[in-house]
């Protein structure tokens, strides 16, 4: 069975791409797998290059695949909601070379397991809205920002009213089975260890704020549709808040690999064995 190494939120940070590629030398894993926010965000982030994408984190796959050879991984991508879309189209093109394979809204079958990526979140406070959608419906809690009144990178293709992350994961995964399947989120399921945020004690017009901000929508769909596996990321917080990284949900094992400390979180798994998961932070 494939060993997998699973990474979120790394945020453009040169060490812990580092301490994950060091890794990936180290262990030879068959499959990597990183689920969002990729890129450096907001102001003042100093990473030590003018282009992060094409100064550091491209060259830096592309010496590793080199260095590898054959045992060079297949690596499976998403991106998350600090990860502006007008930069979606750098990972596309880079596919090119074999470095990665860009997975949102895609699947991908790899020694008798298929792995199904999906990047969009419900409605957060934050502008920029390239990777926000409605959850169920046309809400959004209080205090956050509606996708339709926010700021985007790219200009969206549809209408995104009448968009939620229900409607897509149906259309995503149709009615296939996924008793072998590997989901890639960035938005972990609601109401559950992952993704409890810091936001105890807070009022917006009189409203307490809801502690848990995931999707209901796939919280329902693992309920529902029982993949083997979800892997989430989006919460970086909620481990040191819940003392849980990884739950049950059902049948399936649900996994966050978001972190809040300047250390690398790496999940180690094999599909084949999921009950021996293990999670390093280096």
């Amino acid at each position: 069975m494939p060993l997998c190494f699973f990474a979120s939120d790394l945020h453009g940070e040169p060490s812990r791409y580092q301490k994950l590629i060091a890794q990936i030398k180290k262990d030879k894993p068959a499959v990597v797998l990183l689920g969002g926010d990729l890129l450096p965000h907001g102001f003042g982030i100093k990473t030590g290059y003018d282009d992060f994408f094409m100064d550091f984190l491209l060259p830096g796959f592309l010496s590793l695949k080199e260095s590898m050879g054959k045992e060079y991984p297949l690596v499976l991508l998403i991106l998350g909601n600090d990860d502006p879309r007008i930069n979606e189209e750098d990972f596309i093109k880079a596919q090119k070379s074999g470095v990665w394979t860009y997975l949102h809204e895609k699947k991908h079958e790899f020694r008798g397991f298929t792995f199904y990526g999906y990047a969009y979140i419900p409605p957060t406070p934050f502008r920029l809205k390239d990777w926000e959608r409605y959850d169920v419906s046309r809400y959004a809690d209080p205090g956050c920002i509606h996708p339709t009144e926010g700021s985007f990178s790219v200009e969206p293709e549809e209408d995104i009213e009448y968009q939620t992350i229900q409607a897509d994961l149906e259309k995503l995964t149709n009615h296939d089975d996924l008793s072998k399947v590997i989901m890639l989120f960035h938005s972990p399921p609601y109401d559950t260890h992952l993704d409890r945020a810091g936001l105890d004690g807070m009022v917006i017009d009189h409203v307490p704020l809801d502690v848990h901000v995931g999707s209901i929508a796939i919280k329902r769909f693992i309920e529902d549709r029982k993949p083997l596996i979800s892997l989430h990321g989006h919460i970086h917080e909620s481990t040191r808040i819940t003392g849980h990284w990884y739950e049950y949900i059902g049948e399936t094992l649900s996994v966050n690999a978001a972190w809040d400390g300047p250390e690398l979180s790496l999940v180690i798994f094999d599909p084949g064995e999921p009950d021996k998961i293990d999670r390093k932070i280096i």
